[in-house]
């Protein structure tokens, strides 16, 4: 791993390790802390223009959306009772708790996160809210502290750009997805490349911006993975330069040495998308 790796880990971790401390006991809606795609003083309007429900924003415990994500990777999971979910960069545990509740009783949701302020939120949401088919591991998307063939699906929300070595993560999906389990993810990727001030930037990085990858680079990598039926369900662009800024773009705004014309070519470069894979069932 790259000097420059290292610290964009210790960034990430360190961001949302403040998005915690900063977003009060329980509720997720303290003080004006920054999420990686948007503002968690509101994570419940956030989470209902990103295409959550009302019914599914009252099924989880307080304190489990701070308002993190770039989209609902559970709108087309279409669980079943019984599965098993891993969720790459669980957080406070949101959506978890919401395929905890899709799965059943015979199901079980596992959550990866490397942030121990995020795993201890999470943990406590679990046990205040008496969620026994739920647990929270420690661990990185690229090394996953997951057996073999365990998960009916693995889903991800806005987690996956942040990782410095996609292809690993894609590769470490399949390893833990059972024959024709399914991948759901949601994330950032670009129509075109970045400046390379933004791309160079450990802020943007942090931001959901810098480590985004091409849109086909990204499809490319989870079939080189060896996934199948790689799909976009849904796209849309991601709103960078709007008139109610959100962190990615204050992220880019707040970094040294990048002109009004490169946040103009990031803000028409970013967008949203819903991306399906299986593995396959041999």
């Amino acid at each position: 791993m790259s000097e420059r790796d290292v610290d964009v880990k210790a960034a990430v971790r360190e961001h949302y390790a403040s998005v915690v401390r900063e977003s009060g006991a329980g509720c997720g809606c303290g003080p004006a802390a920054i999420s990686c795609c948007g503002p968690i003083t509101a994570p419940a309007k956030q989470s209902r223009e990103l295409g959550y429900t009302e019914q599914e924003l009252a099924a989880v415990p307080d304190g489990s959306n701070l308002g993190l994500g770039c989209g609902n990777p559970l709108a087309f999971a279409a669980l079943e009772p019984g599965d098993v979910v891993v969720d790459l960069g669980s957080g406070a545990g949101f959506d978890c708790f919401l395929a905890a509740r899709k799965v059943g009783e015979t199901g079980r949701v596992i959550g990866v996160d490397m942030t121990h302020e995020m795993l201890d939120r999470a943990r406590r949401n679990a046990a205040d809210d008496g969620f026994t088919n739920v647990e929270f591991r420690l661990g990185e998307i690229e090394n996953l502290p997951v057996a073999d063939r365990t998960a009916d699906m693995v889903i991800s929300n806005c987690v996956i750009n942040l990782s410095t070595d996609k292809p690993r993560v894609f590769g470490e999906a399949l390893r833990v997805l059972k024959p024709g389990g399914r991948l759901m993810v949601s994330d950032l990727v670009l129509a075109k490349p970045l400046p390379e001030s933004v791309r160079r930037s450990v802020e943007a990085y942090v931001g959901c911006i810098a480590g985004a990858m091409l849109k086909d680079d990204y499809l490319a990598a989870i079939r080189g993975a060896g996934f199948e039926g790689v799909e976009i369900l849904a796209e849309s662009v991601y709103p960078i330069g709007s008139s109610n800024p959100d962190a990615s773009e204050l992220a880019v705004l707040g970094a040294e040495g990048i002109s009004p014309e490169d946040l103009r070519v990031t803000a028409e470069s970013v967008v949203s998308v819903k991306v399906t894979a299986h593995r396959s069932s041999a």
